[in-house]
This record gives structure tokens, sequence and C-alpha cells, in this order.
């Protein structure tokens, strides 16, 4: 079985690592703080859900203008750049502005996050593929090892950053834990400009919008990849719209069901990257995507914080699929295009968070937030079983080729 411990010997994987868990950390707390901010001043489940989730809204803007910057701008500049842009914006908000200016600032930094995503995760890709990893016996399945490393970091970190998060909004402010997650994206700007290599883009020629809107084409004219795509964007997002409304579904108990969604795609992605054989793996996607959304289905039935955080943490399981998917995404992929594939399903993936966010939260509006879960969860299953017939594994012999 393939040692987690050969990953943090590759060079640069640490740093990478930190980096990513200092902002993910950040991001956690800034968005528990706002959320919180938000629905304190407004009263209002939609505004919360928005204010915690808008930043992904904005990440179709990125999508569609910056994402051929991706692979064509140096790695280690870049990410230093976008964690400095957050920690500027974070520490803004904590002021705060007035709403209009923190909806503004929200969408500044969606358009830079749809930038960092496509960086960190071509990087990542393009360190577990240096000849000396790739060719040690030991050592198989690259980038589905290493991203399920930083996808249970993130469960870790998630679950340990709502719940201080929680504490510092009790015990501090919601604009001291603002304060506090800005400095944590400070930290992460600073490990990636001093402990990260300086390598020159994956790509040549210049970044544009012409550029990224013609490579956007070229990887959703391949069919495998279209579906793969929106399985990875809509189910996903739709769920994310259920977990936004947790503020609104249970004030004084928020923490504990978002930590709780945490802890269970942590559970998820360790069963999946280290206990299932990879002649299994293409046929659990469609079911874990199931899973992800069947919990839900029953928060109509208002249930109690203890079991609803029991339903959260088993329908977060259910993101393990998102790893199975960009595995297959990733042998579809002309690796000089990886930054960018990894960017558009990042970028669209967080674009649909935010869709599900709105519709929660106008459902939500209307209803009543337990209500607006189920409905929700009821449209990520008809999703799911719309797309199903275009994710069945193909044959070994009519695989896509690795070409846009």
């Amino acid at each position: 079985m393939t040692s987690y411990r050969s990953l943090f010997r590759t060079p640069e994987f640490t740093p990478l690592f930190l980096a990513s868990s200092a902002q993910v950390a950040a991001q956690t707390m800034s968005g528990l703080a706002l959320g919180t901010l938000v629905y304190r001043a407004t009263d209002s489940p939609l505004l919360s859900a928005l204010s915690m989730f808008g930043p992904s809204l904005a990440q179709v803007l990125g999508a569609t203008t910056l994402l051929s910057a991706a692979d064509r701008l140096p790695p280690r500049a870049t990410l230093t750049g976008t964690a400095l842009a957050f920690a500027a914006g974070t520490a803004a908000l904590a002021a705060p502005p007035p709403l209009w200016g923190i909806f503004a600032l929200i969408l500044v930094l969606g358009l830079v996050a749809s930038l960092g995503g496509g960086v960190r995760w071509g990087l990542l890709n393009e360190i577990l593929r240096e000849d000396g990893y790739i060719k040690d016996a030991h050592i198989k399945d690259g980038y589905i090892l290493g991203r399920s490393v930083f996808n249970m970091a993130n469960g870790v970190t998630q679950v340990a950053g709502f719940a201080t998060g929680g504490v510092l909004i009790a015990f501090l402010s919601a604009r001291g834990t603002l304060l506090t997650a800005a400095a944590l994206y400070a930290t992460a700007a600073v490990v990636s400009r001093l402990a990260l290599t300086a390598r020159p883009p994956r790509a040549t020629g210049r970044p544009s919008v012409r550029e990224t809107r013609r490579t956007n084409a070229a990887l959703l004219a391949a069919r495998p990849r279209r579906h793969l795509f929106l399985a990875l964007w809509i189910p996903n997002g739709l769920i994310v719209g259920c977990e936004s409304l947790y503020v609104s579904y249970a004030p004084d108990h928020a923490g504990l069901l978002f930590a709780c969604a945490a802890l269970g795609m942590l559970a998820g992605d360790v069963a999946v990257a280290r206990f299932v054989p990879p002649r299994l793996r293409p046929r659990l996607g469609v079911p874990l995507l199931l899973l992800l959304a069947a919990p839900y289905v029953f928060f109509v039935l208002r249930p109690g914080p203890l079991l609803a955080a029991g339903l959260a943490t088993l329908a977060s399981a259910g993101f393990a699929a998102s790893l199975l998917q960009q595995e297959r995404l990733m042998a579809v992929t002309p690796p000089e295009l990886s930054g960018h594939a990894l960017g558009l399903h990042s970028s669209g993936m967080l674009t649909m968070q935010g869709v599900g966010a709105a519709l929660a939260g106008a459902t939500a509006q209307l209803t009543s937030p337990g209500t607006a879960m189920t409905v929700i969860a009821l449209a990520s299953i008809a999703v799911t079983v719309s797309l199903a017939p275009g994710l069945r594994p193909a044959p070994r012999a009519a695989s896509a080729p690795r070409t846009a």
C-alpha cells in the first residue's frame, strides 16, 4: 500500500501543503465570522448564505477571463500574490464596510480565488509528475494520493477552523475573528514566497480572455471531460447550498454542524484514497454523489442539533466523489493544460457553490431552512441521476485519448 510519508519527502510538497492549509483555516474562520456578522445585522438567511459563499459566485467571471494565466504565470509569485490579496481583503472586511462594500470585496476576492485554485492544483500535479517521483516503485497514483492528502487536511483544518472560529466569535468578536484569518492568509503568503522554488510557467504565450475561452471550449468539447466537469460542479454546489443554511437552521449550533460536515468529508477521503482498489474507483462516483445528497432529504422533519450533525457527517462522506472524478479528469487531459483544467474544475465548482447558496437562501427565505435543504437535496439527486449514464466507466479499449 502506498505510504503518505513518501509524499512529504517529495521536494516542495510540504510547503505547498502548509500554505494551502493556512489558507483553508483562514477561509473557514472568515466565512463563519462574516456569515454571523451579516446574519446579526440583517436577520436574512439569504444574505448570510451569500456572504459566506458569495466569493464562489464571482469565480464564473474568473473562469471565463483569467484561467489562461493558471499555466502561464510563475506559480510561486502568483500563489504569494493571491494570499496577500486575501489577507488585505479579509482585514478590510473586519472594518466592516457597509453591506454593499462587503459584497463588492467578496466579488474581488472571488476573482482572485479563481486564479489561485488553478495555479495551486496545477503546481501540485506538476510536482507529483516529476520523474524522480513517478519512477519510485513504491509510489503509485501520484495525483489522487497527493490531492487526497490535501482534502483530508482540509477536513481536519475545517473542523479545527470552525471550532476555533466559533470560540473566537463567542469570546472575541466576529471582527476579531476576521483579523485572525487575515493573519493566517499573510502567513500562507510568507510560506509560499520563502519555501517554494521559482518555477517557470507550464505553458508559453500571454494569458488573455480569448485564450481562456478557447481553452475552456476545447476542454468542454470532449464528452468524457464535459460530463466529469458537470458532475464535479453541480451536485457538489447544490449540497454546499444546504450547508450555507446551517447558520439560519441552528444559529447556536452552526459551528457544530460545519465541524461534523468537515469530519465526514475527511472520513470519506481517507476511505477512498487508502482502502478502495483502483479497479473499483470508477464505479463509486455516482453512489457517492447520491450519498452526498440523501441525508439532507430528512431535514424537512427539523431534526435536532445532534441528529442534524450526524446527518451532515454522513452526507459529507459523499464529497469523496470529487476525488475520483478529478483522477479521471487528469487521465483525459494533456499535462500542459492540467492547471487550466483543474482551475476550471475549481472555479466551476465554487461558482456552483455560490449558486447553490443563493438558491438555498432564497428557498429558505420563502419557506424555512429545513425545507430548503430538502428541496435542494432532491434537486442534487435529480442532477446526479441524469448525469449517471455519461459517468459510467468506459471499456479500457475505448478510453478517451489524452488530447484537448
